[in-house]
């Protein structure tokens, strides 16, 4: 296979008809459409399969398949795309902090962002953060509240850290800590390898998928499938009881066709 994007084929899956310009209408309708085309879902690392991060494998699981996928190969598709369409980018790295105590140590950089520099000014981008999908750019400002449709976010800095939080219901919640440091594809390899094969990491033990759709966000952590408004609000959730429930909610909701019988995905997840 070959390493081109294609940028015909990736507008086509998204299913933006609209125009192209590096501007910040595009960027918005470019990642509203993404998230809404391709949902985040790990199955690779829950069922032990390799996660490969090279353009020609991105493309043929998110574009040419009926599948998702996590940060790393989310926002590697993202940028690429930008970038095809004359976006200045740059690729970032954050450390994961959204079910940590405040207080615990750092972890390792296992998160994907971008940064979109535009007339205005600077955007973080980001269509892979599966716990709390960003619906639209934020301005790369601290100390401001940012609502977008789905939510309301909020960028600080300490320490030399930018943290980015989401409000919810009980407060403000944050998502990832990360700088500014341009990082190349060796350190998203090495970022990949560790989150897709480490049993630590719940993308590796637990069903996580997520995909947001006009004015909801749904969720999937194991059987447990919940559809949320605007910050966080649980509008509704019910248990999958079966393989065929999972797999109709695979179907219609996440719009994943899966690599695998649905059988095997349904056992791992969990009671």
């Amino acid at each position: 296979m070959s390493d081109t994007f294609r940028l015909k084929d990736y507008l086509a899956r998204i299913g933006h008809h609209g125009s192209l310009a590096a501007d910040l209408a595009t960027l918005k309708a470019l990642q509203l459409a993404h998230l809404e085309a391709i949902p985040f879902e790990a199955l690779d690392p829950l069922l032990r399969r390799p996660v490969n991060l090279d353009s020609a494998s991105v493309q043929a699981k998110l574009v040419d398949s009926q599948r998702g996928g996590y940060c790393f190969e989310q926002n590697l598709l993202f940028r690429s795309a930008l970038q095809a369409i004359g976006f200045q980018i740059t690729g970032l790295a954050g450390r994961v902090r959204w079910m940590s105590p405040p207080d615990s140590p750092l972890g390792p950089k296992t998160h994907m962002m971008l940064r979109v520099d535009l007339a205005d000014g600077a955007y973080l981008a980001d269509v892979g953060f599966g716990a709390c999908l960003l619906d639209a750019p934020l301005q790369l400002k601290t100390d401001i509240e940012q609502a977008t449709a789905m939510g309301t976010y909020r960028l600080t800095q300490s320490d030399g850290l930018l943290s980015l939080s989401a409000k919810r219901q009980d407060g403000w919640r944050t998502m990832y800590v990360f700088d500014l440091q341009p990082q190349i594809q060796t350190d998203y390899e090495l970022g990949n390898w560790f989150t897709s094969t480490n049993p630590n990491i719940p993308l590796t033990t637990r069903l996580i998928m997520e995909r947001l759709a006009g004015p909801r966000r749904y969720r999937l952590v194991d059987r447990l499938l919940s559809t949320e408004a605007r910050d966080g609000e649980v509008v509704a959730e019910r248990t999958l009881r079966s393989p065929s429930e999972l797999s109709e909610a695979m179907r219609d909701t996440f719009k994943v066709t899966p690599p695998v019988p649905v059988e095997e995905i349904f056992n791992k997840a969990g009671g």
